[in-house]
């Protein structure tokens, strides 16, 4: 029994010398493949020139929304003053909107329908933000204001394909007259 025991505790020692270095290898490529792929996963703004811990907010809340990295720090400067200037307590919705979305861990996918089924006083916000990012316009009917234009996400986006005029084609108001 002595001689069966001493055997298996031999191959068992043989087993985990030749198979440690690999497991460890492949555990190794695994948690980087896994903390890569991850990492990929996470909206995540890069860091940027902010004027205040409120302009950062509203910067990270506005990578989170439109998914992207990296955003014209001008632009962003530029929406946020003007934002602010149509609702005071803007700066602190969107800490609040970034808060909320850091510490339940909403997808960004699922961040408007889940404020709207719990009619969060916060459901409006994401609308107001991504209309400034992509559309460039800022306030309401008589208040709403064109912040950017050719600037303006959706024109950056398709801007390796379609070019958007920056002005009219025709004489002012032009584009007003029904076609024949």
């Amino acid at each position: 029994m002595d001689h069966s025991g001493k055997i298996t505790e031999e191959v068992a020692e043989e087993v985990t010398e030749t198979t440690a270095p690999s497991n460890l290898t492949r555990r190794t490529l695994l948690i980087g493949l896994l903390s890569a792929y991850s990492a990929s996963l996470i909206p995540w703004a890069l860091a940027q020139p902010v004027a205040n811990p409120e302009q950062g907010s509203f910067v990270a809340v506005s990578a989170i929304l439109v998914g992207r990295q990296a955003l014209d720090a001008v632009q962003a400067k530029r929406l946020y003053d003007a934002l602010t200037a149509d609702d005071s307590g803007f700066p602190a919705a969107a800490q609040a909107l970034l808060t909320l979305i850091n510490d339940r861990k909403i997808d960004p996918v699922a961040l408007q329908k889940t404020l709207d089924d719990e009619h969060s006083p916060l459901a409006a916000l994401p609308r107001k933000i991504m209309t400034a990012w992509c559309l460039g316009i800022v306030g309401d009917s008589e208040k709403a204001r064109c912040i950017a234009y050719e600037t303006a996400l959706n024109a950056v986006i398709v801007e390796d394909v379609l070019k958007p005029p920056t002005y009219a084609y025709g004489t002012y108001g032009s584009w007003a007259k029904k076609p024949l």
